[in-house]
């Protein structure tokens, strides 16, 4: 697939990333989680083990014909395969993408399937692409009937929790997932890659990219798949901090605290898998406004009442339930 901007490539990348805890008591294994994420019986799940454990399915194609979001409403029908693919981090957190990449115009009429299926990941308009709107209303805009790259993430996260011979359902603490909603489109010459977030209702964020050109479409979602596995991080640990009888010797203090350091705190570590020429996008999160210093300071919050709590009441056992 050639790279964001370039002559034979798209002109726009859209995607979005589920992020939630995997419904299990433990983390699992390796193994387990190569069996979770077989998608596909002709490809095999990708395993990395450093600088944390990290397994990536097979990506899997959804076709669609379907009207595109736009800002202003404008009909703009686009045939194609959406790509989708899951991911899990240390056995314990799961994410889902599915996203697709569009050129600048396609054919003037619906051609036969053929056409598409050798496009892989790509949705070619009918006629020319819209960008600027598609951009604005995929981001925003929320009607029915227009593709809805969400729900095709939540079936996947839905296929993968269903394995009950791995999965107990029987989580270790309770967490809300996130949904991370992004575009992506070329920058111009010379400028490296920024991003633009924005925290909307009921756990969603919108990223708006502008990354170098013929950066693969591939890389764009993986970017955003860390991003959106970081974000999800900060967000459940502050929430269950947020109101917390901090300093006190109560029980249910230590209940909260301990899952988080069991299952949490070592998952953070930014930028461990996003390509080099990507990770300006990243250090715009780090100035403003400052993902790692927040998550450094809760972390060390937790920390700190564990080892108040350890000198007040050694002889104290504290549960994860």
């Amino acid at each position: 697939m050639s790279g964001l901007g370039t002559a034979s490539g798209p002109v726009l990348v859209c995607g979005e990333v589920r992020t939630c805890l995997l419904p299990t008591r433990d983390a699992v294994d390796e193994r387990a989680a190569v069996h979770l994420l077989r998608l596909r019986a002709d490809e095999r799940v990708r395993v990395s083990r450093h600088p944390n454990r990290h397994a990536v399915s097979p990506d899997v194609l959804t076709g669609v014909d379907c009207r595109l979001p736009t800002a202003t409403g404008a009909r703009s029908r686009a045939v194609g395969t959406v790509s989708a693919r899951a991911a899990l981090t240390e056995g314990r957190v799961l994410q889902s993408t599915a996203y697709f990449c569009a050129p600048a115009c396609g054919p003037d009429r619906r051609q036969p399937w053929g056409y598409y299926l050798v496009r892989p990941g790509f949705l070619v308009p009918v006629g020319r692409l819209p960008g600027k709107s598609v951009t604005e209303g995929f981001l925003t805009a929320d009607r029915p009937g227009e593709l809805d790259l969400g729900s095709i993430a939540e079936s996947l996260l839905a296929r993968i929790s269903r394995q009950h011979r791995i999965l107990d359902h029987d989580a270790p603490l309770t967490t809300a997932g996130t949904s991370l909603r992004w575009t992506a489109a070329a920058a111009a010459d010379g400028e490296g890659a920024s991003l633009l977030l924005t925290k909307a209702d009921h756990g969603l964020r919108l990223v708006e990219l502008r990354l170098p050109r013929g950066t693969a479409p591939a890389a764009a979602a993986g970017l955003c798949e860390d991003l959106a596995l970081h974000d999800w991080l900060l967000t459940t640990v502050a929430d269950k901090l947020d109101g917390l009888r901090i300093g006190s010797d109560d029980r249910a203090v230590l209940k909260v605290l301990r899952p988080l350091v069991d299952h949490l705190l070592h998952l953070w570590m930014p930028r461990a898998r996003v390509d080099r020429t990507l990770h300006a996008a990243w250090e715009d999160l780090e100035k403003n406004p400052g993902y790692s210093r927040q998550w450094h300071t809760l972390a060390q919050r937790i920390r700190d009442q564990l080892a108040l709590h350890a000198i007040v009441s050694p002889n104290e056992v504290p549960t994860s339930r």
